[in-house]
């Protein structure tokens, strides 16, 4: 990671945009990644609460040491990301005014702020589980040197190996309670992992020409829109036993689970054949975000009552 990798010019396509501080920061640390990632990291810590029969309230300190130093570690790994990719950002639309292409936040500033973040991170998850932190770390590791620097660039199973640091949170939040995984922990690590591919994909497909300027060897810039279609579909037929072995948290979870899996499944054959790529992509993009946030808010809303 060389301070030499080449950077942006700050006054290419015009000028910058007019930013706060505040606002580079949380651009600096993808906070809409921090955020999403802090809602399945609760869910696996109060699922272990739920069934350990164990108080939530009593154990504040923990949920609080858990939340900060998970959010820590995630805001840390987008920022060395962040500072990683600075050449490649530049050329894509989403990504050229992120304050690392700008020259709002220099390169060694980023890489530095990353590695504290990560390393106050880690401090926090000290305090609940060793379990906790080693987890954790998989999930920095994974994020940062398997995908960041190594198949990103090179591979189009970027997309899998990406998800494996994605879904690490909700093993986070149950091992800093628990230091044994449960099957229902392990459940929703896989629901979080192969949920992201089909995501991941649908936004791949909408940004194809973007991946392709900066020669980012994602599934539809290699193999074309067809396969990528197929990939998605396989994927969502793989999460569609998974709400089952979620028995032991209440009927109405694993009948959530299956409308949503179904649910996604009708979305992308109903406009499988449809000419129209980029809204049937835009539609499995919008799709994968609402069965996120609502599967995870649900598990906890519908034992909110039996933690005591």
């Amino acid at each position: 990671m060389a301070e030499s990798r080449m950077t942006a010019d700050p006054t290419m396509n015009g000028q910058i945009e007019e930013t706060t501080p505040w606002k580079d920061f949380l651009a600096l640390i993808k906070v809409g990644i921090v955020y999403s990632n802090l809602i399945t990291t609760f869910t696996g810590m109060w699922l272990a609460f739920y069934l350990s029969n164990m108080s939530f309230l009593g154990n504040l300190d923990i949920v609080l040491y858990t939340l900060a130093g998970s959010s820590l570690i995630i805001a840390g790994s987008c920022v060395i990301n962040n500072y990683y990719d600075r050449d490649i950002d530049q050329l894509m639309q989403r990504t050229k005014t992120r304050p690392t292409v700008t020259g709002k936040i220099q390169p060694s500033q980023a890489l530095w702020f990353g590695i504290l973040l990560i390393a106050f991170g880690f401090t926090m998850l000290l305090m609940t589980t060793m379990t906790a932190v080693a987890v954790g770390f998989v999930g920095v590791f994974t994020y940062v040197f398997l995908y960041t620097m190594w198949t990103k660039r090179r591979y189009t199973i970027n997309t899998i190996v990406g998800s494996i640091s994605g879904a690490v949170p909700p093993l986070i939040g149950w091992t800093a309670v628990q230091s044994t995984i449960s099957v229902e922990a392990w459940i929703l690590f896989l629901i979080m992992f192969i949920w992201q591919i089909p995501h991941f994909l649908a936004l791949a497909i909408k940004k194809t020409e973007e991946y392709r300027a900066a020669d980012i060897p994602m599934l539809p810039v290699v193999h074309g829109f067809e396969i990528t279609k197929r990939q998605i579909m396989v994927w969502i037929v793989c999460l569609m036993p998974l709400p089952f072995f979620l028995s032991e948290l209440g009927l109405p979870i694993v009948i959530l689970g299956t409308l949503l899996n179904i649910g996604w499944l009708i979305c992308g054959l109903v406009g499988y054949k449809n000419n129209n790529i980029m809204k049937w992509a835009t539609l499995m993009f919008v799709y994968s975000l609402n069965y996120l946030t609502i599967f995870f808010v649900a598990v906890v809303v519908f034992t909110l009552f039996k933690i005591g």
